[in-house]
């Protein structure tokens, strides 16, 4: 290789790009990505300043030993698609030989995504159990001018797709909360799924979990059958409040009694709160809108603000 001049030209175009705010996805990440960029610009600093490019060597962008990893992206592949509703899909994505993403409970990964030269970053929650061993899965809603929902709708089977992670979480220990209240609108369905599975899948937890899902219809709820199952457990709950249904008449029978039609509002939280065995400890995951009203109506039924967790 022929020595490169160490002209500023060249110095230059070494320095780390700053991320625009699309790459951030918002989701309190430590790192976050502008945490990344920081290093990293300290680390082109200090080596400019010393003049030695071989400082710059162990900058990785994006790593290939598909094993997740915070600090950088690493490729996973797509291995099946899954249309639930008519905008949200179920992506499983293949881990090598055996290995698990070993998330504690709740926590998120954070996709890159490239739209029309625009970088962009989102966070998403893997539905898997967490001893999946040889794959994950994201369950995502696509938005018609989403711009990473352009690129995700792209993805086809054997697709290489970068996270980094994992992020956040709920630090949940079995029994520590008598009970808790999961209220989810949508996709935030996402972060409770592998709580309530590890509390099933552990016989000697005894948390009682009422779990009230907020969709639009009947139709789109998402992942009926494993929310089915849950619900025949002893110490599970579920009810659906759905917005744009006017009449349960048309929900099949097994629906009729746990679906409410109209919006989670002030009095019904109320009624659910009442109807806890104990004292919920509430897990809150939707926009930020229905977090805050959650939050509002929680207060007005008596729950202690630090007695909830927002996703």
């Amino acid at each position: 290789l022929q020595a490169m001049s160490d002209s500023e030209q060249d110095w230059l175009a070494l320095k780390p790009q700053e991320p625009s705010p699309s790459q951030c996805c918002g989701s309190g990440c430590k790192p976050c990505i502008y945490d990344v960029y920081e290093k990293e610009l300290a680390q082109w600093e200090r080596a400019k300043a010393m003049q030695d490019k071989s400082l710059l060597m162990g900058k990785k962008e994006q790593s290939n030993n598909s094993e997740l990893n915070p600090d950088t992206f690493t490729a996973f592949s797509v291995s099946s698609v899954e249309q639930l509703t008519e905008d949200t899909y179920q992506y499983k994505f293949e881990l090598p030989g055996n290995s698990s993403l070993r998330l504690s409970l709740g926590q998120h990964i954070v996709l890159r995504g490239v739209v029309n030269g625009l970088e962009v970053h989102r966070a998403y929650t893997p539905i898997s159990p967490r001893n999946a061993e040889g794959y994950f899965e994201v369950l995502i809603k696509c938005y018609e001018a989403g711009l990473m929902s352009q690129y995700i709708k792209t993805w086809k089977r054997g697709d290489m797709v970068f996270w980094r992670g994992p992020f956040g979480g709920f630090p949940y220990e079995p029994n520590k909360h008598g009970e808790l209240l999961m209220l989810a609108s949508g996709t935030g369905l996402a972060p409770m799924i592998p709580i309530l599975q590890s509390i099933t899948d552990d016989e000697e937890d005894e948390t009682f979990v009422t779990l009230v899902g907020c969709f639009p219809t009947f139709d789109k709820i998402y992942l009926k059958p494993l929310l089915q199952d849950l619900a025949r457990y002893w110490n599970i709950r579920i009810y659906y409040v759905l917005s744009q249904e006017t009449s349960l008449e048309k929900l099949p029978w097994s629906y009729r009694e746990n679906t409410y039609t109209g919006r989670l509002n002030e009095d019904l939280m109320k009624t659910i709160v009442n109807s806890c065995r104990r004292k919920p400890f509430v897990l809150i995951c939707g926009s930020s809108a229905f977090n805050e009203d959650m939050s509002r109506y929680l207060k007005a039924a008596g729950v202690e603000e630090n007695s909830c967790f927002v996703f």
